[in-house]
């Protein structure tokens, strides 16, 4: 059943001869790489600087595991002597899929203007940007394919029937992508935003057979997050994420519960949080995070609830974030300049 899933996944990830598009990876703790969920929402937290790293391991239970690494990094200041502020932002990615190792590496500078629409700074309309390179490339050294195959019996040494169609192993392209996002108080302390993002509109050609008329689909992406005070200690933070790319289609959303480790109320900057994530016909995502004031962890596990399940054995992936966040020590600071969320 192992070598089944993996010659499917391979023919997955590598076929280029039928119109298939490249999806863009997924993560479960989402929230953490903004320049990938929606460039307009980069800048949307308590402090002027924030640095985040996500890792991923998927699929270890089926076939070679698929691996996925992000660092981001954030820094706002505000405009003059106005209420706007501005955040430019850096996301670096590697994804490593499969036994064909098709991997991809992306580095997308991004900046965010954030507009304040009322006197007492707690709403902004943000507008944001991104865009950069992305590399791409796999290993055919351990693929396999049906012209090696005779009679049941693998064949190594037989042609692959591929000779002369794969024209690239490796090739890369320009990427871009916008996004609008709304953030608010409603009534002195719940915080809440909403946005919208769309990335590939400049529709970049992909394909490692040399193929100049297979494009990557654009991409278009929804985005809520809500913080709601429940009690002197004890907050909930909700998020939600939809995108829509070709025929494909991804809803997840879920809570986190948080308890403050202080006896600071709702001012606490240390906290426990515990909740559930769901990743729509997919996956169940229990997750857990410390916070620790300018340093968090996170962690998540995908229990997968898809058709792959008899094959996974519900088992899905691991996922581990760590996060550094603060203000700077400089006339720069939004400390007194904006009313910051806290998300």
């Amino acid at each position: 059943m192992k070598t089944i899933y993996r010659v499917l996944l391979a023919i997955v990830c590598i076929t280029g001869a039928t119109p298939l598009y490249a999806q863009d990876i997924h993560l479960s703790q989402f929230y953490e790489t903004p320049i990938l969920r929606n460039p307009a929402l980069i800048g949307i937290f308590n402090g002027d600087v924030r640095v985040q790293a996500v890792y991923r391991n998927q699929w270890n239970s089926v076939t070679i595991p698929y691996q996925t690494g992000t660092v981001s990094g954030e820094i706002k200041f505000p405009v003059g002597r106005s209420n706007d502020y501005v955040t430019t932002g850096l996301q670096l990615t590697y994804d490593r899929a499969g036994t064909s190792k098709l991997q991809s590496t992306q580095i997308f500078p991004a900046i965010n203007y954030h507009k304040s629409l009322n006197e007492d700074k707690s709403s902004f309309l943000s507008l944001g940007f991104m865009g950069g390179l992305v590399q791409r490339q796999f290993d055919p050294t351990n693929m396999t394919f049906n012209n090696q195959y005779t009679n049941g019996r693998f064949d190594p040494a037989s042609a692959t029937g591929e000779e002369g169609k794969l024209a690239l192993k490796g090739y890369s392209y320009l990427d871009a992508g916008v996004g609008l996002s709304y953030n608010s108080v409603i009534g002195e302390d719940v915080n809440y935003f909403i946005g919208a993002g769309y990335y590939h509109f400049n529709r970049a050609k992909i394909s490692f057979y040399g193929d100049k008329n297979i494009e990557l689909l654009p991409k278009i992406t929804f985005n809520a997050g809500i913080t709601i005070p429940v009690d002197e200690r004890v907050k909930v933070i909700a998020h939600y994420n939809q995108l829509h790319q070709g025929t494909y289609s991804e809803y997840i959303g879920g809570a986190l519960i948080g308890y403050g480790l202080m006896d600071q109320g709702l001012e606490s900057t240390k906290a426990i949080y515990g909740g559930l994530f769901l990743r729509w016909n997919d996956a169940i995502i229990p997750t857990i995070k410390i916070d620790m004031d300018k340093y968090e962890i996170g962690m998540s596990y995908d229990t997968n609830i898809s058709k792959l399940r008899t094959a996974s054995q519900t088992f899905g992936g691991f996922e581990i974030s760590l996060v550094f966040k603060g203000f700077l020590n400089s006339r720069n600071s939004t400390l007194e300049s904006v009313n910051c969320p806290r998300f």
